[in-house]
């Protein structure tokens, strides 16, 4: 702070002395120069770096010119008069700290407080690659080491992004727990003996325990994805063991079975093996598709994929070794015959059942596909009263409110209205924890220098919390008055839930009245809330147009009236130096100068090359307007963003009805308008998923081709695959769930399982015609034969995705949605599988036999 009556006694100007303190501190390499022989680098040295240097600098006392020569001339590198050593040696000077005050100082750049009292706010921003809940523990574990460190000091987390993600980890751990105790109880109703649920059970810590040692080598974490994979994969891992033990347990019971021990338990296990070898290559190249999967999706659902591979490959492995060694190990033929014979010899009275319906729709082909037909024509049409959505959001009991002050408002006018924010939150019985800061760097929100923002903590029990959030909006809205407040969305899933269009034009003037235009659409649209948009804020904007003949006239150019005008705008850093090992910045305090109108600054003077003094409004002409808040370009034209909230899951429903009303605009020549936000994701998603279920189905194609050696078993295993469409559907709407990406993954999960129930009824009937049978009776024979191994491994993968389905508590992306999906299309598609896939091998079967006659 440079003490003015000594400068005005000694005759210095500032800007005298702040070009000493700039000329002095340099360091300025010279090159090479040649010393006799040899050449060396010359450097001139004259960096001040610390602060005692600093108030040690010599600053030559000559008076300043009234017309400001002694500003230009004191500056390093400014051309002096040339001077003789002894003209040099009387100059007078003074050090710094004589005529000016050094104090080592803290500005604060931001405000922040915590449930009401000043605090630090620290954001903690993970790295890409790295693990969110690695970063979160690591940072408690520092935190606990500082309270240990400094008793007095009070550290509060106000928002950790991990808890929600343990959370859904610890969900999901407990799913998949009561996931496999509800497919445990199914495959004991069934097989009604202790023995042979145990042997079929085994198959799912074993194949999970697999799963984990793989992924592990591969760096795939334990994560809400990959214990997704484990919950759904839970009912389809016990599937090859309940086809093995069933067989085994079949034909031991069996008056007329010939072999014994060994030999019956290898023979029934090899009986079974293309079967179940086949469904799961099956299961398996359905999610190989996923890969392909570009973007966001197929990022976070390739460690699920990759995890439900492993476990189905595990499970293979358990069925055909592990199975039969245990089988052997517990069952005893002769007493297992005395008991059972007389009641497994013959079908159970569900088998007969099922015989006779199966019959009947043999006899009526016609009838029972027109049903199945109808039936899923009728499932379609519910698509659009179920809706759209792209992933599921998780409810955090968290406010993230930030305002954005309007254009012009000042930084003091933004804390006033933060003050106001913060006491009514203290007065909310419901909050818990309170941070707000103001100013500063914000990596959440980089770019808004005046920008407050508060993370408010809610208790669990928080009830309405939804509408809780939209009140507080709107009470903060009312209480301010001024700029705008909005609930920022920070989920831990990545779901988006907002629709955007963007325009674009050749200038901002000919796309501010079709962004209004689509603005008013959206507010008429009760789907749509928190309309907004990137220009919708303007700041009033003085441009100072320069007379550049009078500027010639004064040897100025429009650069100094700018760089002077700026300078006593902004402090500049005159140095810097270093102070335990910190670099620590040099000022000069200045008094902030307001200005009433545009004359108090127009009227600030200018100094000229020449020493005189020339005011601003005599050089410049004031023209007065409006600028956006922002200006973005884009393949060299300017955009604008218009964006609305969503109000429901349903997206597809409001993003339609706001683009056929844009579709009926008279858009001006050179304007364009193009959907984006949410609805751009789910068509991108959808499509690529769409793309990957079609790749799956041709993949099972082929495999199932290579499996039986023919094309006639596999198409018509593939009829099984559309009446998925059915379940899953009814069960979406039922259940109130959107069709989202987590439904379309079960979906493709389906093709997978489905797929596994045909392969098994299809290759009993081509067993059955190889021994003589006809195709009829074959188809018979088999369908009472497999009703109880492909009934158990549907019920029991629908037992184990009833925890899922259920949803009672958030678990992410593996959501209810792919639960309910795959829960109804495995219904449908196993009821209607018994029926529809014998009727299309029998008419198939028929068609090949005429065509070889």
């Amino acid at each position: 702070v440079f003490k003015k009556d000594k400068m005005k006694e000694l005759g210095l100007s500032e800007d005298t002395v702040k070009n000493v303190i700039k000329g002095s501190d340099v360091s300025l390499p010279l090159g090479l120069y040649t010393f006799k022989d040899t050449e060396k680098s010359v450097v001139v040295d004259g960096n001040i770096t610390t602060i005692k240097a600093l108030k040690e600098l010599k600053i030559p006392a000559i008076p300043s010119s009234p017309n400001g020569q002694g500003s230009q001339n004191a500056g390093a590198g400014a051309q002096t008069p040339q001077m003789n050593p002894a003209a040099m040696n009387g100059i007078p000077t003074v050090t710094l700290d004589e005529i000016a005050d050094i104090k080592e100082v803290g500005k604060a750049e931001s405000i922040s407080r915590t449930n009401g009292k000043e605090a630090i706010g620290i954001q903690i921003v993970k790295a890409s690659d790295a693990n969110t809940v690695d970063v979160v523990n690591a940072v408690k574990d520092k935190v606990k080491d500082l309270e240990k460190k400094y008793k007095d000091l009070e550290i509060i987390s106000t928002f950790d992004q991990g808890a929600p993600i343990e959370k859904s980890v610890e969900t999901m751990l407990s799913k998949a727990i009561f996931g496999a105790i509800f497919a445990i109880v199914i495959i004991m109703l069934f097989l009604r003996n202790i023995r042979t649920t145990l042997i079929s059970v085994v198959s799912i810590p074993l194949s999970l325990l697999i799963a984990v040692l793989v992924i592990k080598q591969m760096d795939i974490t334990l994560n809400i994805m990959t214990l997704g994979a484990m919950t759904v994969a839970i009912g389809r891992v016990v599937d090859d063991s309940i086809v093995v033990i069933e067989n085994i347990y079949r034909r031991m019971s069996l008056s007329e079975e010939k072999l014994r021990g060994k030999d019956l338990i290898r023979e029934a296990t090899k009986e079974m093996f293309i079967p179940i070898m086949s469904s799961t290559i099956v299961t398996i190249a359905v999610f190989l598709p996923l890969g392909l999967v570009k973007g966001m999706i197929g990022e976070m659902f390739l460690p699920f994929a990759l995890t439900i591979v492993f476990a189905l490959l595990a499970s293979l492995l358990v069925a055909v070794t592990i199975v039969p060694m245990l089988a052997h190990s517990l069952f005893k033929k002769e007493s297992m015959r005395e008991k059972e014979v007389h009641h497994e010899e013959k079908p159970s009275k569900l088998a007969n059942g099922y015989k006779r319906i199966l019959a009947w729709a043999l006899n009526h082909k016609i009838i029972t596909s027109s049903i199945a037909v109808l039936l899923l024509v009728g499932s379609l049409a519910l698509v659009p009263v179920i809706g759209v959505s792209f992933l599921p959001s998780e409810e955090e009991k968290m406010i993230i409110a930030t305002y954005n002050p309007e254009p012009g408002q000042t930084l003091e006018d933004v804390e006033k209205i933060a003050t106001k924010a913060e006491k009514h939150f203290q007065d909310n019985k419901d909050v818990k924890t309170i941070q707000f800061s103001l100013g500063g760097e914000n990596p959440m929100s980089p770019g808004q220098s005046n920008q407050a923002m508060f993370f408010v903590q809610y208790d669990n029990d928080t009830k309405n919390f939804e509408k809780e959030k939209e009140q507080v909006v709107k009470d903060l809205q009312k209480m301010s008055g001024k700029g705008e407040w909005k609930n920022q969305d920070f989920g831990a899933s990545g779901g988006s839930n907002e629709i955007k269009l963007y325009v674009y034009g050749d200038s901002s003037e000919d796309i501010k009245p079709v962004v209004k235009d689509i603005q008013n659409i959206m507010k008429k649209n009760k789907d749509l809330k928190d309309i907004d948009s990137s220009i919708a804020k303007t700041y009033a904007e003085y441009t100072l147009v320069a007379d550049q003949e009078k500027l010639s006239k004064m040897g100025l150019t429009a650069a100094q009236i700018g760089m002077g005008l700026s300078n006593q705008h902004d402090r500049p850093v005159l140095t810097t130096i270093k102070k335990d090992g910190k670099d620590i910045n040099v000022y000069v305090e200045a008094e902030k100068q307001n200005y009433e109108t545009i004359d108090d600054l127009t009227n600030r003077k200018i100094t000229t090359p020449l020493g005189n003094e020339v005011a601003v409004k005599d050089v410049m002409t004031v023209k007065e307007g409006e600028t956006s808040n922002t200006v973005t370009h884009r393949d060299g034209r300017v955009y604008a963003e218009v964006s609305a909230k969503l109000t429901s899951d349903d997206v597809s429903k409001a993003s339609a009805a706001v683009q056929k009303e844009v579709d009926k605009m008279d858009l001006p020549s050179g304007v364009d308008v193009s959907m984006g936000g949410v609805t751009k994701d789910i068509q991108e998603s959808f499509k690529q998923l769409g793309l990957a279920m079609l790749a799956a189905i041709a993949i099972v194609y082929f495999v199932l081709v290579v499996t039986f050696g023919g094309a006639l078993a596999p198409f018509a295993i593939l009829f099984s695959l559309p009446f998925t469409i059915i379940g899953a559907l009814v069960a979406l709407l039922i259940s109130g769930e959107t069709l989202s990406v987590s439904a379309m993954i079960g979906a493709l999960m389906l093709i997978g399982i489905v797929v596994t129930n045909a392969i098994v009824l299809i290759d009993r009937v081509i067993h059955k015609e190889n021994e003589g049978l006809s195709t009829r009776e074959a188809l018979l024979e088999a369908g009472a034969t497999r009703l109880r191994p492909i009934l158990m491994t549907a019920i029991a993968t629908i037992g184990a995705l009833i925890p899922l389905a259920l949803g009672f508590e958030g678990s992410g992306l593996i959501s209810k949605g792919l639960g309910v999906t795959v829960i109804g299309g495995l219904t449908s598609s196993t009821l209607l599988t018994l029926l529809i896939v014998p009727i299309v091998y029998e008419v198939l079967s028929k068609f090949k036999k005429k065509k070889t006659k």
